[in-house]
């Protein structure tokens, strides 16, 4: 009771002010820090600033309502951070970083060239899609930094709950607002850039599609009054930057994909892949484990990680040289993207950095972790040491030339990227019943784990092999005579598409006219009943594939010339390409070389 008159004769002298006056005055400092504010936001700011100034405090409305209040003026409105328009500046960011990425650099030059001429950069949706580890996410981060912008990164793979997106309403309990108004908050600018990581592996449960939440939030026509069900209130997200990330595009629904500008990220070959190592991989590898102090280091910095460094007495001899990159590359990491190589240059750099203290200490190791060559340079003569045996042992799967028969090289486009892939023919002759009259004949058993569409290409192929055979042998009657087994190795890795039509007719018809293939050739397209050779998708991704596999002869369909001529120089060079309008061309090349 005294405490009480206490806090009454301190709040009639003005010596101390009651909770909601001292909560009060705080949304009026928080409102008074920010530019004009929209008008609708500011009358709903002092309606529940009014509101809450007559509720009691112990009622769970007052709780709601400062809630509320709370959110409204933690929003940064009018607020945006300085871009910069600096291209010259912006293009040593984006170079500093990453390798390559020519298109993403170029469209984000062009933003910064806009904003210069008009004053602002106007909000925009960028769909970033490649195979995994070509770096999509990283890129984003250098953008906002070329920029001059805040960066905020969430993940909706797997996200099944709308909520998520446009935020809960107000009468539900532990209410929050949606990402984008997150966002917003912990950025405290209205123009950040916005990564929405894994758009093609959105969820759908009981609680809405939040693909269609995402309609209105990535529509340049409908993000500046933008509705959250929690703030109740338009939020302008027009000046904000999306960047998205997908593997593959055939997952992400039509009408959010029309609403996204995409920029395809294809993945590194082989030269590619030896600069990043060089130029960014090892010299974070060494930095991060303590062999290698950081460039970009003040010099009172540097002078004490020299000092740290010296007393460690790490060798000075101590690398990584381009003969061990070069291995790695072409023996352990195949894949289109480079964060295999990474974990695998991480994995040398930590073997390194436990050598170096061992040694300095006396301390013992074990077999695998000892150091057995009598150098500190870590090149193809001791890689195995650090990394093991190779994985792959040969640039392909078959080495002999001619391939044997019924055997033909194909290219496949995948979300990993372009991949090299055998499609194997083999002939059941028939055999004879109880009465001597032969059975079976004339069937096709497909395995390899094929999808549907890739199911169907294989019987238009049979079909297209066997009118092509009578058209080269009328009499002969090979597909009578047996039954066909195709198979497409790595049986545990699921396949789909219609790309290999043209592969699995040479196969077959190769089994059939016992004539085999050369082993240097690789190709791709779909193949009609009649015989035409439709085009395809992913030829930089195939080509790719085709030059990691050491192919030098390619047969593409005719209409994806466009596609090739767009290709960098570097990649056409030691390819022999053959357009093929119709099986024709593409059997003329695949047979007058063979051996």
């Amino acid at each position: 009771m005294l405490n009480e008159q206490l806090k009454l004769i301190k709040k009639e002298l003005g010596v101390e002010k009651d909770d909601k006056e001292a909560l009060l005055a705080k949304y009026r400092k928080k409102v008074a820090e920010y530019k004009p504010i929209p008008d609708d936001i500011l009358k709903i700011i002092e309606s529940e600033m009014e509101k809450i100034s007559t509720l009691e405090k112990n009622s769970s409305e007052f709780n709601v309502t400062r809630s509320y209040l709370d959110w409204l003026t933690s929003v940064p409105w009018g607020k945006c951070s300085k871009e910069n328009f600096d291209i010259k500046g912006a293009r040593v960011i984006l170079d500093k970083d990453h390798y390559g990425m020519d298109e993403v650099k170029d469209t984000i030059l062009a933003y910064i060239a806009i904003g210069k001429l008009k004053g602002g950069i106007q909000g925009k949706i960028l769909c970033l899609v490649g195979p995994p580890g070509v770096g999509k996410t990283s890129i984003a981060q250098s953008v906002a930094k070329a920029l001059g912008r805040e960066f905020f990164r969430f993940s909706v793979g797997g996200l099944s709950d709308v909520s998520e997106i446009k935020g809960h309403r107000r009468t539900y309990v532990g209410s929050m607002p949606g990402k984008m108004v997150q966002c917003l908050k912990t950025t405290g600018t209205m123009n950040p850039l916005v990564l929405i990581d894994e758009i093609d592996k959105l969820g759908m449960g009981y609680r809405g599609d939040p693909a269609a939440a995402l309609l209105e939030l990535l529509d340049p026509n409908q993000n500046n009054a933008f509705m959250d069900h929690f703030m109740d209130a338009p939020i302008d997200m027009s000046k904000v930057l999306f960047m998205c990330t997908a593997n593959d595009l055939g997952t992400i629904p039509g009408p959010l994909l029309d609403r996204m500008e995409v920029v395809r990220l294809s993945g590194y070959d082989v030269p590619e892949k030896i600069k990043i190592a060089e130029q960014y991989l090892v010299p974070k590898a060494l930095r991060e484990s303590g062999l290698l102090t950081d460039a970009s280091t003040s010099e009172d910095e540097e002078q004490e990680a020299n000092e740290a460094t010296s007393k460690q007495n790490i060798p000075q001899s101590l690398s990584i040289e381009q003969s061990a990159i070069d291995n790695l590359v072409r023996w352990y990491c195949r894949e289109a993207g480079v964060r295999n190589l990474n974990k695998y240059i991480e994995k040398i750099s930590r073997k390194l950095a436990l050598q170096v203290v061992a040694e300095e200490e006396g301390a013992e190791l074990t077999e695998d972790s000892k150091r057995k060559s009598n150098t500190w340079v870590v090149s193809e003569d001791n890689l195995e040491e650090y990394v093991g045996k190779p994985i792959f042992t040969s640039d392909r799967l078959y080495d002999k030339d001619p391939l044997p028969h019924g055997i033909v090289m194909g290219l496949a486009w995948t979300s990993m990227g372009g991949s090299a892939l055998y499609i194997e023919t083999q002939a059941i002759k028939r055999g004879s019943d109880s009465e001597g009259k032969p059975r079976g004949g004339g069937l096709l058993k497909v395995t390899g784990q094929l999808g549907k569409v890739m199911e169907e290409s294989t019987q238009i192929a049979y079909t297209v092999a066997r009118a092509r055979l009578a058209g080269i042998d009328p009499n002969s009657s090979y597909f009578d005579n047996n039954d066909i087994h195709m198979h497409v190795p790595e049986g545990a890795t699921p396949k789909d598409g219609p790309s290999a039509g043209i592969t699995m007719t040479t196969a077959m018809l190769s089994l059939a006219l016992d004539k085999p293939v050369r082993n240097d050739l690789a190709m791709t397209g779909e193949i009609s009943l009649t015989g035409k050779v439709l085009p395809v998708g992913g030829i930089k991704e195939k080509i790719m594939a085709a030059r990691r596999a050491g192919i030098t002869c390619v047969i593409l369909p005719a209409q994806n010339k466009r596609d090739y001529d767009e290709m960098p120089d570097y990649l056409k060079d030691g390819l022999e390409i053959f357009f093929a309008e119709d099986y024709a061309n593409v059997f003329d090349v695949a047979f007058s070389s063979s051996k």
